[in-house]
């Protein structure tokens, strides 16, 4: 196994983590969720890099990159819609999630014709504004956390309700999410005729 694609496993292996963090009864967990879920951003962007560059380009790597990618995504989103204070509205989360499923769906597709589909410039795009959203508003639930200190150290400012950025970063996100998933279908249309 190439290094991009072990840095794919480490994204998924993170994201486990990062999960388990949100039921250990720690006083700066959701501080220490958003570590984690910021080294496995890194490695998103890491592993094209890396894969690109040297040539290590798999069908592997395409197809697993963007499902770490979802599940990532989806274990955080679920937590910041359920979170008790300023949580991202459900109706955000569900649409933005069932675009997830529908484009690993139309991959699955693909891969029974033998297809590998791999992500698309703008679903990076999409990806990036995901990763951003979410880094916001994990900053902004640690804030809540006593003794955050080392938040105020890392990062020099931390917010302290949604605001203005907060609503630019939904929009964001949401509207790429949306226009990338009709993109990714609409170029892909034909395997549903073969399907």
């Amino acid at each position: 196994m190439n290094l991009p694609n072990k840095l794919t496993v480490a994204r998924f292996i993170l994201t486990v983590v990062f999960v388990i963090l949100f039921y250990v009864p720690l006083q700066n967990r959701v501080g220490l969720a958003l570590l984690v879920f910021i080294a496995a951003a890194l490695t998103d962007l890491a592993d094209g890099k890396i894969a690109r560059a040297r040539g290590l380009v798999t069908n592997f790597g395409k197809l697993m990159d963007p499902l770490a990618d979802k599940v990532l995504m989806t274990a955080a989103l679920v937590f910041l819609a359920v979170a008790e204070l300023h949580p991202i509205p459900a109706w955000i989360v569900v649409a933005v999630l069932a675009r997830e499923f529908f484009v690993t769906g139309i991959r699955v597709v693909a891969a029974n014709n033998g297809v590998i589909l791999a992500a698309e410039k703008l679903g990076k795009h999409k990806m990036v504004w995901q990763v951003i959203t979410t880094i916001y508003f994990l900053m902004l639930q640690a804030s809540l956390e006593p003794n955050t200190r080392w938040l105020d150290a890392m990062f020099a400012w931390k917010p302290m309700s949604p605001g203005i950025f907060g609503v630019f970063c939904l929009v964001m996100m949401t509207g790429l999410t949306m226009i990338s998933g009709f993109s990714y279908f609409w170029k892909n249309r034909k395997l549903f005729g073969d399907a």
